[in-house]
């Protein structure tokens, strides 16, 4: 029989080893048993199970996940970079303006309940050529955290994320009782809602893995996960980001094209018609 420590990529039985996680801590009850808390390493899921639910998957298994999550991000950093060289999409640069990269983008305040994965989006916004600012906080404390934030960075927009997921056996899928997380990332929307009401002057991308999607738009999200009570990939809030970020402040755009080019698309996540958050200029000057 395997023997499980912090650190270990495992996946679970019972759910037919669909999603890779990393043991994050051990915990072992009155009765004897263990129960391993987990979280996801692509999903941003958490989740926890008895060491009999528990595999580890081979290296030739973790490494083919692994890859095929590699390969989507890659096609998708690359299809958003050709969408900024061309005019084809609508809302996006013109084509004067793509060309020159002349202007300027919205700048994002993410405020993440992970380390590891905000330090992956970090890094996928600095790609990207979009101005981000990152804030660490735990998900219970953001609603506390970002009057704050929103004062001192005053971004065009927000992200809410971190871990979430549907509390195991749950039927009820609209009460916020049945999520890990999802009633902090409503009552932070709403606290940011009442520091801009504006659904254009402040973009709001809120939620997790299988977070209640219409609780978090009732708040005041622009866009929310999930729809569908699926996992979303720990970088689908920068692909959401940079569609506003580098859209026409004169175009609105539908949560179709802002949703195109995220790894999970709409059953995972979905929002409002949004103003785009980019300002051309002109003329540019010669000694940039």
């Amino acid at each position: 029989m395997d023997e499980f420590n912090v650190g270990d990529i495992v996946v679970r039985k019972s759910y037919g080893g669909d999603v890779y996680f990393k043991i994050i801590q051990i915990i072992k009850r009155q009765d004897g048993q263990k129960v391993y808390l987990l979280k996801g390493t692509d999903l941003r899921i958490l989740a926890d199970a008895f060491e009999g639910d528990l595999e580890k998957p081979s290296f030739d298994r973790i490494n083919d996940n692994s890859e095929n999550y590699k390969k989507k991000i890659n096609a998708s950093m690359k299809k958003v970079l050709l969408q900024r060289k061309s005019s084809a999409g609508k809302g996006m640069l013109s084509q004067r303006t793509a060309e020159n990269v002349l202007g300027k983008a919205g700048k994002v305040l993410h405020v993440d309940g992970d380390e590891e994965y905000l330090d992956i989006c970090l890094r996928g916004y600095r790609q990207l050529g979009i101005k981000a600012v990152g804030k660490l906080v735990a998900e219970s404390a953001q609603p506390g955290a970002v009057l704050a934030f929103l004062k001192e960075y005053r971004p065009d927009i927000l992200v809410l994320t971190g871990h979430d997921a549907m509390i195991k056996g749950t039927k009820d899928y609209k009460n916020l009782d049945s999520y890990r997380n999802s009633r902090y990332f409503v009552e932070a929307v709403k606290n940011a809602r009442e520091y801009e009401p504006s659904y254009d002057d402040l973009v709001i991308f809120a939620g997790a893995c299988q977070s209640c999607y219409e609780a978090i738009m009732d708040a005041g999200a622009n866009f929310a996960s999930s729809p569908h009570r699926v996992l979303i990939h720990a970088l689908d809030p920068v692909f959401i980001c940079e569609k506003i970020a580098y859209s026409s402040i004169s175009k609105f755009i539908s949560p179709i094209e802002v949703l195109e080019n995220t790894i999970t698309g709409e059953k995972g996540i979905g929002g409002l018609q949004t103003r785009g958050k980019y300002r051309e200029s002109s003329p540019k000057s010669p000694y940039e």
